[in-house]
């Protein structure tokens, strides 16, 4: 096999013990890697029963996989995935930076993690050399510690396995903060600073097995692909192209925060009970401002669409975190009321510190202001006022949520659950609650709304149908072969590289370069239409299985409450999602489910999935 190590790894934290495992080449061809082999696994280990496994007990699986494009492709990203403590589903989440290269320099495609260590430990990976050692001594350490300790002494660990080879270059650090120690359903599993694989609850993933952290160094070569030279082209070709992509180069993302509200009625304001938005002092040049570094990129980018910013005098002195990027801005900011670009790098750098996702969290933080306006939770509860706009209020719930105390423990649940939690203890219907928690199936949805229609990554169903919830870079979207739509989004989270390097070329030549590095030929088409679709198929089973403490059914493919209403400001003002019943209806038939939202037996057995029709005739969904 070409573009693959060849190999994964494979840890059992509750006796220490660690082997290979080989996956067979027909399954990576089907496959692929990263989130579509994560629900291969996850499927073909957990399936049978999946409704039992409880996201955060001992029988879960950790995943971190790369893909064939991994180190090659510009813009290196890792794969992480199990089942989600968000949806109770499988949701591939990708973060940046250096791991998945490293890994398959040390000669794996991926660690698959299961058990629970019996005291707090980090994983050490460099080459052959894999071993579980000690995390007493950074468990409980925030952000930054936490990552220059493991840094210093993963180095030294990589000097005792190579004492030959000199200084070489830091190892990579995968690790999470106190709100993934506390099983924090939106703590995210971090990588560098700043950088998140934030969709799925992964971090509480990590801390239900007591693995801090995950220290990875390769020291061997990217395994070699199947036409070097034609790989060489494509690479030098994709580079000429992201380099002249200057305005995302220059901004990245972070044009979002005026930009998506004030041209598209798209922005989350105030727990999305507005979108639009006019206020320039949160546009990219203000932000700009703050930026000591302008251009950042992980292994092999050449876009380097990320920044560095760092607050240098005032009462958040000290504040440094990437951009921030859209997300942030959106989560950390607006949907908060904030507007102030010191203010919301201060909250993100916040939100990494304790290793919570600034989307899953920034909703929770609006749910539970616009609560507190209601007058449905109080001072009495909280300790403080919690007024839209004051950062200070919301930093300081962010670490009740990220510690689990007093309103917090609550909050930590997720906005979902959160919502059935609070109307519980209020005697309220949940309806009332639920009417505030911006979410799809567990998942807070992206900061892209869909009710104006402007907003190009996103349609009317883009949530509503999507197999991985609320999750903006996984929409569902016709037709199949849609650039934003969830086939293609699977693809990049398969393959595992950063899929803003593809905005300057075209879906047909990213199939070209897979094929110049594995020598398996596969079309655009062929992909959308037919090996998607198996992974789609797993994913829509795992979901309406879910369990043990959440199910879905298609009556749940919805959209928020709150996007039912109509935006109440700006050019857009009046409008509602468009044509959502019959988007609604083409989707299932172009996936292949029935009006129930339930793969139909023909679907199932055309891809072959013999296991999954099994399992949902099992359940009593398949009729």
């Amino acid at each position: 096999m070409r573009g693959y190590a060849g190999r994964l790894v494979e840890v059992n934290l509750e006796d220490g013990s660690i082997r290979e495992v080989r996956v067979a080449e027909d399954v990576l061809k089907d496959y692929i890697g990263g989130r579509g082999l994560a629900a291969w696994l996850l499927w073909d280990r957990l399936g049978w029963r999946w409704e039992e496994v409880d996201p955060l007990g001992p029988d879960n699986l950790l995943l971190l996989l790369t893909g064939p494009l991994t180190g090659y492709f510009p813009g290196s990203k890792l794969c992480v995935s199990g089942k989600s403590p968000l949806s109770n589903g499988i949701i591939g989440s990708t973060v940046s930076g250096e791991a998945g290269v490293e890994l398959k320099c040390a000669g794996y495609d991926g660690v698959i993690v299961r058990g629970v260590a019996e005291k707090p430990s980090y994983l050490f990976i460099c080459d052959d050399h894999v071993e579980l050692r000690g995390a007493s001594h950074v468990w409980g350490k925030e952000g930054q510690e936490t990552l220059k300790t493991l840094l210093k002494e993963g180095g030294r660990l990589v000097r005792e396995v190579h004492p030959g080879l000199g200084e070489l270059k830091e190892p990579a650090v995968l690790y999470i903060g106190p709100a993934g120690e506390r099983r924090v359903r939106a703590a995210c599993v971090m990588e560098k600073r700043s950088h998140a694989a934030g969709y799925g609850g992964y971090g509480a993933v990590m801390g239900s097995k007591n693995l801090k952290a995950v220290v990875v160094k390769g020291t061997g070569p990217l395994p070699e692909p199947a036409n070097m030279e034609k790989v060489v082209e494509f690479m030098e070709s994709i580079c000429k192209d992201c380099y002249q992509n200057i305005g995302f180069r220059r901004d990245g993302t972070a044009s979002g925060g005026y930009n998506v509200g004030a041209l598209m009625s798209a922005e989350p304001i105030r727990n999305w009970q507005e979108e639009w938005h006019d206020d320039k002092g949160y546009s990219v040049e203000e932000f700009a401002k703050y930026w000591a570094k302008p251009y950042w990129g992980d292994f092999n980018c050449p876009t380097t669409c990320m920044k560095l910013a760092v607050i240098r005098e005032g009462e958040f002195k000290g504040a440094v975190c990437d951009a921030p990027d859209y997300e942030h801005q959106a989560y950390n900011g607006t949907n908060l009321g904030i507007f102030s670009p010191p203010d919301n790098i201060y909250l993100s750098y916040i939100m990494n510190e304790l290793g919570l996702c600034a989307i899953q969290v920034g909703s929770v933080l609006g749910f539970a202001a616009e609560l507190y306006e209601r007058g449905l939770i109080g001072r009495e509860e909280l300790g403080f006022e919690l007024k839209w706009g004051d950062t200070k209020a919301f930093a300081k719930l962010a670490r009740m949520v990220a510690y689990r105390e007093g309103l917090g423990d609550v909050l930590a649940e997720g906005t979902y659950r959160a919502a059935l939690k609070l109307s519980g203890m209020k005697q309220l219907k949940p309806e009332a609650l639920l009417e505030c928690a911006v979410q799809v199936k567990g998942v807070a949805v992206g900061a892209h709304g869909v009710r104006s229609g402007v907003d190009p990554l996103v349609e009317s169903i883009s949530y509503a149908c999507s197999v991985q919830g609320g999750d903006h870079t996984s929409p569902a979207r016709l037709p199949l072969t849609n650039r934003f739509g969830e086939p293609l989004s699977i693809f990049h989270d398969s393959a595992v590289y950063c899929s803003f390097n593809t905005f300057p070329i075209g879906r047909h030549e990213i199939f070209e370069f897979y094929e110049a590095l594995t020598g398996w030929k596969m079309t655009l088409e062929e992909w959308c239409t037919e090996k998607a679709l198996r992974i789609i198929q797993i994913q829509r089973a795992a979901l309406l299985l879910a369990g043990p403490d959440a199910k879905w059914t298609g009556t749940d493919d919805q959209n928020p409450p709150r996007f039912t209403q109509p935006l109440p400001s700006g050019p857009h003002k009046g409008k509602t999602p468009d044509s959502f019943e019959q988007k609604r209806k083409e989707y299932y038939q172009a996936v292949g489910w029935n009006e129930n939202g339930v793969p139909k037996k023909e679907t199932l057995r055309k891809l072959g999935l013999k296991n999954v029709e099994e399992k949902l005739a099992k359940a009593g969904l398949l009729t």
